[in-house]
């Protein structure tokens, strides 16, 4: 199962979420397939002005996925649509329903 915590906001509206992953993982448009674990996930909101109220739109979703060589401790910033990242947690989710 997916779980989701988020982390404290920033000023400029750039919040930091893990998201924990029971089962191996892939993600739309991103090659290949990443272990279990906890991933950190960064959204990007800016402001939209003109507005009588507050109000943010998201400008981008990224996740930091590792390297998948071998013996590699890298990691890389990948750009992902919010709705990919929706589908890989419910996926994982079914997949750990399955497996009880």
């Amino acid at each position: 199962m997916c779980l989701q915590h988020k982390g404290d906001s920033m000023n400029q509206r750039s919040t930091t979420e893990t998201l924990t992953f029971v089962n191996s993982f892939t993600l739309e448009g991103v090659e290949g397939t990443y272990p279990p674990g906890t991933y950190d996930v960064e959204v990007t909101e800016d402001p939209i002005p003109g507005l009588s109220f507050i109000a943010y739109r998201r400008v981008s979703t990224t996740i930091r996925l590792p390297s998948l060589r071998p013996g590699s401790t890298a990691s890389q910033i990948v750009e992902v649509l919010p709705d990919d990242l929706s589908a890989a947690c419910a996926r994982d989710q079914v997949s750990s329903e399955k497996a009880d």
